[in-house]
């Protein structure tokens, strides 16, 4: 059971709420702080349980189920709304946490899509240039939905300079036959250039548990020059990756010559 929050650290978490996107706080449920945000759906309760571990719930499922890899799952009771708890031990973790549920709540599940309709519902699509128009400002969101989804980084290398990473659709926007698959968060890596120009080209693919795949078009003196390393991996993918990933492996994929 959580108990009675002091004042400094009530004071606290408010701080990591407010530092990581959740500006509005809403009225509290017995000791436990509610937060919702203006940039996403998610909304999350912030408790403490005993001295030493900070708790937190999630409105939205999906993003709970993506925090595999931060905290440790509580099975505790929840305030009304929240669908999934998770504890963590010390602030920098906590930070950690809700930054990341913040970023993924703007992804997940169609959060690009939504963003996309909304941008373009008055815009016309009579004319080739105006359906490029539209085309556009899609891919702006893809590839800001993919920076928030990556933390910036590349997929693979880590590469960490937003102004050289690419967003690199799965299965390309021209083959998608509806907008949920182009905007789809999963239908994409964020990556350095040289892997996006590979993997646009088929001339690399990636396993459904991220492992890289070389094309054996490739020989080993383009294969050293692309900086390709057979031991490459994704980091973090998803089994909602895996579709796509399927798709790019068959119609993209140039394993011979």
């Amino acid at each position: 059971m959580t108990t009675s929050i002091p004042a400094a650290i009530a004071t606290r978490l408010e701080m990591v709420a407010t530092d990581n996107g959740f500006d509005l706080e809403l009225p509290r449920d017995n000791s436990w702080l509610h937060f919702a945000s203006s940039q996403a759906p998610l909304h999350l309760w912030m408790s403490m349980f005993g001295e030493a571990i900070f708790v937190i719930g999630f409105s939205q499922l999906n993003v709970a189920r993506a925090l595999a890899d931060h905290g440790v799952p509580m099975s505790g009771p929840l305030p009304p709304g929240a669908v999934v708890g998770r504890t963590v031990t010390d602030i920098p973790e906590l930070h950690r946490l809700v930054r990341r549920a913040f970023q993924l709540s703007r992804t997940l599940p169609d959060e690009l899509l939504h963003a996309f309709e909304k941008q373009t519902a008055e815009l016309p699509r009579s004319t080739e240039i105006e359906r490029l128009v539209v085309q556009r400002v899609g891919q702006d969101i893809f590839r800001i939905g993919l920076l928030e989804y990556w933390e910036g980084r590349c997929a693979v290398t880590g590469l960490d300079v937003p102004e050289l990473l690419r967003a690199s659709h799965i299965k390309p926007w021209a083959h998608c036959p509806i907008d949920a698959e182009r905007l789809d968060v999963f239908n994409g890596f964020l990556l350095s250039p040289n892997l996006d120009a590979a993997f646009d080209r088929g001339f690399i693919t990636f396993t459904d548990d991220g492992a890289l795949t070389l094309s054996n078009v490739l020989t080993e003196r383009e294969i050293a020059a692309l900086s390709l390393d057979p031991l490459m991996q994704i980091r973090a993918v998803s089994s909602s990756h895996s579709n796509y990933l399927q798709w790019h492996r068959e119609y993209v994929f140039r394993p011979t010559r």
